[in-house]
């Protein structure tokens, strides 16, 4: 009976049921206290109340259901201490309490729950040492953020086959203390590791190198000293790096260059000296926008490859400035220069036995290629194929406007992707504009990943793109096409003017130029196009990396979404189980546990870019508040706005800036189930507007979340 409007309390009369095996009634509005009547149902396999306004304490009689294999009592306003008699549900697989207001120590007893795979006390009050882990074999989940443990992290260090399939170890937001044990190289299957807001000191163990499998790792606002040990290197795995708010010192390692795969890299606010290895360049999938080497004593030139040069339009391209964004703190770190061609004095000799062949040999290579691109031009190209390919293999020409665009073409324009026509970065490419022959401009994305000799990838890589090209929608950035090559391939898209959304937010000037109205057009705009992409594809395209990076805005300041499908088209065959994917910040916080992408992802990354367009900055602070709503009690909307506008003085702005705000809040339900869909979202944009009850100075923001009831088709407008 999940998801339903109950608003009442739970009748003890269910716990007549006796022979009931499953009771699930999560997101169903129910109040009161958790019935001892369930005591009775001995039958009882699962049992959910997750996303209630439950309260009172845990009844003791649950420790009667021995049968019992999920619990799952999360995201209530639970009391007291957890019952030590939970201990005697050893067949329990899954035990969530966490997002409640439990207190005291864990029960010692809990450790006989041996076959444990998920166990989530999050966000509670918890103090005391932490959970003994010697008899947890199974657990692949063991999340214990955000309470108030203490003590030191121990992990057996004789015994490796405990813990073996550990995935997720999340003790972040403790006061633990000590330092990070060396046997944590045992838990080999590890992929997401957070430490971080704890007071955790020493060093970093080298044997953190031995978790190969590590996806994430976080260690960010503790008391770590010493060196980035080079073991760390061995992590190939990686795509986020959090190391900052700490006294690590020491040189940056240069086998840092060895995570090809790290999206995000945070080393700020440290003593970390030294230059920046060359071989950071190596990072293919990095996002600049999430590159932080701030507040640090480096020295020595910023590798070229770090500059955003889209930030340079109609400048000198001969010397770039520091990102203070990035960079910034570091007092001896100088601005990369360009370097003048050479030149080199007749005293200068060259050995003539190497120069010639080596110019003949050139000479035949160009008069080769240029046969071959006279004949690929008398051939006549059908708009509707993808590709033509010459006798050797190698895919020259994609479908563009006029079907007539070559590899050469591309070269020509961008001087082979000289940096100076790079107008982005991000973590699948580098975007590049392009005028063509015929004079159109476009942008080019040059995606990192080279598999285009391999005939499967070329395959799927093509239907991909095929389909991606018939996709239709005025606020979706559009794919004409793309080249695939040995030596690299690009998508080619229509060029917007005014680049990203997050580029407008961070500049003053831009800002101001993006007023109410035109904010709240950009996120009904990205409503649309997501309730296009979810409801109206076939099959359906799930985005997986909405953010304001992604929103792209044309010169009349109207927003397009960029990237869609790249996820796919670099991994089509994956299932929607797969590694995570997204920007920090904006990921839904069920992925980090089930790994499942699914449209309510793209629901909750939402959420965040309209509050992010709202308030002017990403929502981090907002994001924390609502795990516990009643703080958000004496936060006003209009003070969270932008304060680089004015206040809306119009009824009709205040009426749009209440109802994205109160949609925006929806979405982000910690419940996937409890956020309302794309097409409701974008249908309740469309619909007629209410009048506000209350002038906007007084609206709160739990009066925001409260005054919507936040589900599916049964979403209510605000009303406040």
């Amino acid at each position: 009976m999940s998801s339903n409007q109950f608003n009442h309390f739970i009748p003890q009369e269910l716990g007549n049921l006796e022979r009931l095996m499953t009771l699930d009634l999560g997101n169903c509005g129910l109040i009161g206290s958790i019935p001892s009547s369930f005591g009775q149902l001995t039958n009882l396999i699962t049992l959910s109340l997750h996303g209630n306004r439950l309260n009172g304490s845990i009844p003791l009689q649950l420790g009667k259901l021995k049968n019992m294999v999920t619990l799952d009592l999360s995201n209530n306003m639970l009391v007291g201490s957890i019952p030590s008699n939970l201990g005697q549900l050893t067949n329990l697989l899954a035990l969530n309490l966490s997002n409640n207001m439990l207190d005291g120590f864990i029960p010692s007893s809990l450790s006989q729950l041996t076959k444990l795979f998920t166990l989530d006390f999050s966000n509670n009050m918890l103090v005391g040492p932490l959970i003994t882990l010697n008899q947890f074999t199974e657990l692949k989940q063991l999340i214990l953020s955000a309470n108030r443990f203490n003590g030191s992290i121990s992990i057996p260090s004789k015994l490796e086959n405990l813990m073996k399939n550990l995935v997720t170890l999340d003790l972040s937001e403790n006061n633990l203390t000590g330092p990070i044990p060396s046997s944590i190289s045992h838990l080999h299957n590890l992929e997401f590791l957070f430490l971080g807001f704890n007071r955790i000191n020493g060093s970093i163990p080298s044997e953190t190198g031995d978790l190969e499998n590590l996806l994430a790792l976080s260690l960010e606002s503790n008391l770590l000293q010493g060196p980035i040990p080079e073991e760390i290197g061995n992590l190939t795995a990686l795509t986020s790096l959090d190391l900052s708010q700490n006294q690590l010192s020491g040189p940056i390692p240069p086998q840092i260059g060895n995570f090809f795969n790290l999206v995000e890299l945070n080393l700020s606010s440290n003593k970390l000296q030294g230059t920046i290895p060359d071989q950071i360049v190596n990072l293919r999938s990095l996002d600049i926008y999430r590159l932080d080497l701030r507040n640090n004593d480096l020295s020595g030139v910023v590798p070229y490859h770090f500059y955003d040069s889209g930030q340079y339009y109609g400048g000198s391209f001969s010397c770039y400035r520091i990102d203070d964004e990035v960079f910034g703190g570091n007092n001896n770190l100088s601005p990369y220069t360009c370097s003048p061609t050479p030149h080199y004095s007749g005293k200068q000799s060259f050995n003539l036995r190497i120069f010639v062949p080596i110019v003949v040999s050139l000479a035949i290579f160009v008069l080769g290629c240029l046969l071959i691109f006279l004949r690929w031009r008398r051939v006549q190209v059908n708009p509707t194929n993808f590709l033509q390919t010459t006798k050797n293999g190698d895919m020259f020409s994609v479908w563009n406007f006029d079907g007539k665009i070559a590899y050469e073409d591309i070269i020509a324009a961008t001087n082979d992707f000289d940096i100076r026509f790079c107008i982005g970065t991000g973590g699948y490419g580098s975007v590049y504009r392009a005028e063509l022959p015929s004079g159109k401009v476009v942008a080019l994305k040059k995606l990192h990943r080279l598999e285009a000799e391999e005939p499967a990838f070329d395959r799927s890589f093509r239907n991909e793109i095929k389909f991606l090209t018939e996709i239709r929608h005025r606020n979706i950035v559009k794919l004409h096409g793309y080249c695939l090559h040995k030596r690299c391939m690009f998508l080619i898209y229509d060029y917007m003017e005014r680049g990203s959304l997050l580029w407008i937010l961070s500049d003053d000037v831009q800002a101001v130029e993006l007023d109410w109205m035109k904010r709240v057009n950009v996120i009904k705009s990205v409503a649309h196009a997501l309730s296009y992409l979810h409801y109206e594809c076939t099959p359906i395209i799930v985005h997986r990396d909405i953010s304001s990076s992604n929103i792209l805005l044309n010169s009349n300041l109207e927003a397009f979404v960029s990237d869609f499908g790249t996820a796919r088209i670099l991994d089509p065959d994956s299932s929607n189980q797969t590694r995570l994917v997204g920007t920090y910040g904006y990921v839904a916080p069920e992925l980090a546990y089930t790994m499942v992408v699914t449209e309510k992802c793209d629901v909750y990354s939402f959420g965040v870019l309209a509050l992010e367009i709202l308030t002017g900055k990403h929502p981090g602070e907002l994001l924390s508040l609502l795990l516990a709503p009643s703080s958000l009690q004496n936060i006003m909307l209009i003070d969270v706005l932008d304060p680089r506008l004015s206040p809306p003085t119009s009824q009709m702005v205040a009426q749009n800036i209440v109802l994205v705000a109160t949609i925006a809040l929806a979405c982000l339900n910690a419940d996937p189930k409890l956020r309302p869909t794309m097409k409701y979202v974008s249908q309740e944009f469309l619909a007629c507007q209410r009048s506000l009850r209350n002038p906007l100075r007084t609206i709160s923001l739990l009066q925001l979340m409260n005054c919507g009831i936040h589900m599916e088709e049964s979403y209510q407008a605000p009303q406040c």
